[in-house]
């Protein structure tokens, strides 16, 4: 068998071998030649000069079709209609999001073939697919240089934007190496890590990243740097909401936003607090600021910049089963992309993807308008809309998920609770009437919908995710790609192509 199935070597490299070796081609190869034959066919276009890449953790083809409805039905329109700000770019594509060992995906390898070029296993951040998981010794031989590294190292401006812990593993694979994605702080090293020289990601962020030309970080995880590594950071650090939209954008100082211990509150429940809202900046709020942040820094300069903005809390509302708290997350991220295509300038290229899915379906024949958070609904006979009954006599909501908590019975004091741990419950279908009353609201933003197998967090999904993408270069991003395609196509844009030697 070919090497290629490392997945390693720029589109270049592997078109050379797929002509040598066609009688052995397979569909690794077959996707990169195609690739290459598109780029060769694309009309010329200037370079991009900026990429702006938005990437919605989690965030299915599913989930753009209900958060479109979603936010639509907030404005009180039906919402079928609606259009999320990115799905009005000019181009798009299917993206295949499989590992190199497993066909459902976590986001440590699929962020890790986003960024570098090359497919890998689940659980590692930019080390190639010959290393095994969580084994420190070895692993930097099969270290894999990033986009935003690459870019640092051309004399682009870059920077990393996420509402999740900035050490977790989507934002850790624009600039970190990992074998093991829960390496985040230095509490997290076992002993054969710390025998063999590994850094926790923390420790790669502040000695490493920022060193190297790291201009901007934002995002939770302030619980995995100790005042002793803060220390170290030469650079502005920002703890608090105010403190970012006062910083001054004409600053040539590398600055760190770290707004939560953990993960930064989901959108929704930053807006029911007082305290929450004058802590931490929005999604919206910490793109604006590294946008123009960036802007500032690339004015006048040989190149100019690359942005990653991660929208994290799509996927964690999905793994509660709970879709309201996942679809206002999503109507986040596409506020931040609208956001950025107001401030971007026509030589940027805005690319806005997803890593992996999520096992939300949505389905039932519901009344056109019909609350998409809602029982599925249909008019009888004298014009009245009643909830559609399934075979058990029971009504049933639009969305639902393949597993999750939402298939374990709960005592009714408990049907909005978004964290079940300690709810007592039990397998089977969620009982919505009681003496011919509704006893769950699904409307409610706690609520989580329901799943057909109990798990004790709802998994990720194997099917591909869309790719918008608008500006230079973005006439590449068509068809069906896989995932470490996008990388090429991105280096690409910048007029970059990737080359053998890098790989």
């Amino acid at each position: 068998m070919l090497a290629l199935k490392k997945w390693r070597g720029s589109v270049a490299t592997l078109l050379t071998l797929v002509a040598a070796q066609v009688c052995a081609a397979d569909d690794y190869q077959q996707g990169q030649l195609w690739l290459q034959q598109r780029m060769a066919h694309s009309p010329a276009q200037q370079p991009a000069r900026n990429i702006i890449f938005f990437l919605g953790d989690g965030m299915s083809i599913t989930t753009l079709t209900a958060g479109r409805i979603f936010q639509g039905q907030q404005r009180g329109e039906p919402g079928e209609e609606n259009f999320l700000a990115f799905e009005r770019f000019e181009h798009s594509a299917l993206i295949q999001t499989y590992n190199s060992n497993q066909q459902t995906p976590d986001s440590a390898g699929t962020m890790t073939a986003l960024m570098t070029g090359v497919k890998t296993r689940a659980g590692m951040i930019n080390i190639g697919p010959e290393q095994p998981r969580a084994v420190c010794q070895g692993s930097e031989q099969y270290a894999l240089r990033s986009l935003l590294q690459w870019a640092q190292a051309e004399g682009y401006a870059t920077g990393v934007v996420t509402n999740a812990r900035i050490t977790h593993a989507t934002p850790a694979a624009t600039y970190a190496h990992s074998p093991e994605r829960n390496w985040e702080g230095e509490q997290d090293l076992p002993a054969e890590a710390r025998q063999h020289g590994c850094e926790d990601i923390a420790t790669q962020l502040i000695r490493q990243a920022f060193p190297a030309g790291l201009d901007v970080a934002l995002g939770g995880g302030r619980r995995n740097f100790s005042d002793a590594l803060l220390a170290q950071f030469d650079g502005q650090l920002v703890t608090a909401r105010q403190q970012l939209l006062t910083a001054q954008i004409e600053n040539d100082t590398p600055l760190l936003g770290l707004f939560a211990d953990s993960h930064m509150a989901y959108a929704h429940d930053r807006l029911q607090s007082d305290a929450l809202t004058a802590d931490q900046p929005s999604l919206p709020e910490m793109t604006r600021f590294a946008l123009q942040r960036l802007q500032h820094l690339s004015h006048g300069q040989p190149r100019g910049f690359v942005l990653v903005v991660e929208g994290a809390r799509i996927d964690h509302a999905h793994h509660l089963g709970n879709a309201y708290r996942a679809l206002v997350e999503t109507n986040q991220l596409s506020d931040s992309v609208a956001l950025a295509q107001q401030l971007a300038h026509d030589d940027t290229l805005l690319v806005v993807t997803a890593d992996h899915s999520h096992t939300l379906s949505m389905a039932g024949y519901p009344q056109r308008g019909n609350p998409i958070l809602g029982l599925v609904q249909q008019q009888d006979d004298s014009g009245q809309l009643q909830p559609t009954l399934a075979s058990d006599q029971q009504p049933y909501t639009t969305l639902g998920y393949a597993n999750g908590l939402g298939s374990q019975l709960r005592h009714p004091d408990h049907l909005h609770a978004p964290e079940l741990a300690s709810n007592q419950r039990r397998v089977g279908r969620l009982p919505w009437l009681q003496n011919s009353e509704l006893i769950a609201d699904p409307l409610h933003a706690d609520y989580c919908q329901t799943a057909l197998l109990p798990t004790g967090s709802e998994t990720h999904g194997s099917d591909d995710v869309a790719l918008h993408a608008r500006g230079p270069g973005a006439q590449w991003f068509h068809g069906l790609l896989e995932q470490h395609s996008v990388y090429h196509i991105l280096r690409r844009a910048l007029a970059a192509p990737t080359q053998p030697q890098e790989f």
